[in-house]
């Protein structure tokens, strides 16, 4: 049987969080891949770069909010001017340690946000996550 998500990209600065969150993403079985950017530069490029062998457009992007170089709202702002193709084939997820109320509003608002969440990532948010988003035929 095929799983729902083909793709998600995590983009995080920090390798324990991405070891972990990749961890409980291959353990709830829906998911066939996971790509992961350090930073908000470097999704960007994979977003860009879809000639790339090992290219697949995620079906959903999880961004972290504070990462050094190219912090997640950045990170929104130069993906907002990405044309369809190069973006998330569903949804974009705030997935972050920021608890600060004008960080959820500031995410929410930018649009093409459609969720946020506290880490750490858990079985539970992916199940809410495919219930939500990959109850119909992708």
């Amino acid at each position: 049987m095929p799983k729902p998500i083909r793709c998600i990209l995590l983009v995080d600065d920090d390798p324990d969080d991405n070891f972990f969150h990749q961890l409980i993403i291959e353990e709830s079985g829906y998911c066939e891949t996971v790509r992961i950017a350090e930073n908000g530069q470097k999704a960007l490029d994979y977003l860009t770069q879809t000639d790339r062998p090992d290219y697949l457009q995620p079906d959903v992007i999880m961004l972290d909010i504070n990462m050094p170089g190219m912090n997640g709202f950045e990170f929104l702002d130069r993906y907002h001017q990405l044309p369809a193709s190069q973006k998330s084939r569903l949804i974009l997820l705030m997935l972050t340690t920021s608890l600060n109320p004008a960080d959820r509003q500031r995410a929410i608002g930018m649009g093409e946000v459609a969720g946020y969440y506290s880490k750490p990532l858990t079985r539970d948010m992916i199940q809410k996550i495919v219930d939500t988003y990959f109850s119909a035929p992708v």
